[in-house]
């Protein structure tokens, strides 16, 4: 029985035809500029979303890390939400590397308004930390994938440039957001400064992101991934693997978004289910019922039925692991499930049965 592994994205294993590319891959020495298809695919994704320039990096992490980096002087602050993957999964590293602080907003599922960062922008003062940037994330992971409407994007640009601010887009999952709002990469590139994609979650590659914004900005972001130990040698191996990723695997993102519905669907209907985030792509982020105490009711009955109803993540996720559905908790009581290219039609089917079942 195949394991059905809601765990992430980032599980996928690359595909034969992945594979088959990596292993016709051309290679050189990157740190020199010299692997043609780590320059194919750095000049496939600038010319893509409309930049002039881009950089293939190990992880997200570090074109994040590295787009902060270049936008910012230590300090200086960086606005986003209280969700974005910057603040909450990137180990500080805003603080740590680029000697900022973070002005984090309460947006709705991780979706700020232009209101909210005008009202952030700090006056000039030499008490205050200088707002020089604003982070937004498209399609937030911890608001369960939601999406930037476009218009939203350009909203919150014009914001950007009344108060002399640049706007990096955080677009791990970027495709998984064009796919539903029919948008072109250039059209949401145009409308930031820098912008970085992650080429392992929804689009199936083992390893990369690439980081993309002007010649003048990827020059010196080429050198801040120097120093953070991201200048790799023969990468082409695995630039060829984002290279096939991105001609076969954007269009079939949407398949995910309806196997992540349909587990919402479920959801709805179960009693230990408590509420379900709003599904707009690939992630599921859901609240289970709370265990109930014996001693917070005199109702037997009552007592009962929430008994009955009530568990932990743990026990949970126990559950359907001995099943051979594999998923996370994403706080006290929130399970997060993420659909992908190895998550087929009939795992998910099953997934759904388990998860009747319990």
């Amino acid at each position: 029985m195949p394991i059905v592994n809601l765990l992430s994205d980032t599980v996928t294993k690359p595909t034969q035809g992945m594979l088959e590319a990596m292993f016709r891959a051309e290679v050189g020495d990157d740190v020199f500029r010299e692997d043609p298809t780590v320059n194919a695919l750095e000049a496939k994704c600038a010319a893509l979303f409309g930049h002039e320039a881009a950089l293939f990096c190990p992880s997200g992490t570090m074109t994040n890390q590295i787009a902060l980096k270049v936008h910012t002087r230590p300090l200086d602050e960086v606005i986003c939400d209280e969700m974005s993957h910057i603040y909450q999964y990137e180990v500080g590293g805003y603080a740590f590397h680029s000697g900022i602080s973070v002005n984090l907003l309460k947006g709705e599922n991780g979706i700020l308004t232009p209101e909210l960062v005008d009202a952030a922008v700090k006056p000039r003062q030499d008490w205050l930390p200088k707002s020089s940037l604003v982070v937004i994330e498209n399609t937030c992971n911890k608001g369960g994938g939601s999406i930037y409407p476009p218009e939203r994007i350009r909203a919150i640009r014009a914001v950007c440039k009344k108060h002399d601010l640049a706007l990096h887009l955080d677009g791990a999952r970027i495709f998984n957001a064009l796919v539903e709002t029919g948008d072109t990469p250039a059209s949401v590139g145009a409308e930031v400064d820098s912008l970085s994609i992650c080429l392992s979650k929804g689009l199936g590659t083992p390893v990369g992101s690439v980081l993309m914004g002007n010649q003048a900005f990827i020059a010196e972001a080429r050198r801040v991934r120097k120093v953070m130990g991201g200048g790799m040698r023969q990468a082409g191996y695995l630039a060829a693997a984002g290279i096939y990723a991105l001609d076969h695997h954007v269009e079939r993102l949407k398949e995910d978004h309806i196997h992540a519905r349909l587990l919402a669907s479920a959801l709805a209907e179960l009693p230990y289910v408590a509420n379900i985030r709003p599904v707009q792509t690939n992630i599921v982020i859901f609240d289970l019922v709370a265990p109930v105490p014996a001693a917070s009711t005199a109702d037997p009955a009552r007592l009962s039925a929430a008994k009955a109803a009530g568990t932990t993540p743990a026990a949970f996720l126990d559950y359907l692991k001995r099943n051979g559905v594999i998923a996370s908790a994403f706080g006290p009581q929130t399970i997060r499930f993420v659909t992908h290219l190895d998550v087929k039609r009939e795992m998910v089917e099953r997934a759904v049965e388990v998860l009747r079942g319990f």
